[in-house]
């Protein structure tokens, strides 16, 4: 399964490939999501107004 990249709801990116094996992979980016010093995402909460 291969899924381009494409544009998404939260103004990145995503997409989708299988490696050799079988397993499907999504890598998503977006550069507004920005990492804490350990490493650590915090995603917001799309649902609120």
């Amino acid at each position: 399964m291969d899924d381009p990249a494409r544009e998404t709801f939260y103004g990145g990116y995503a997409g989708c490939f299988s490696d050799p094996d079988g397993h499907v992979w999504e890598i998503a980016y977006n550069p507004g999501f920005t990492l804490a010093e350990d490493g650590s995402l915090t995603v917001p909460d799309f649902g609120s107004a």
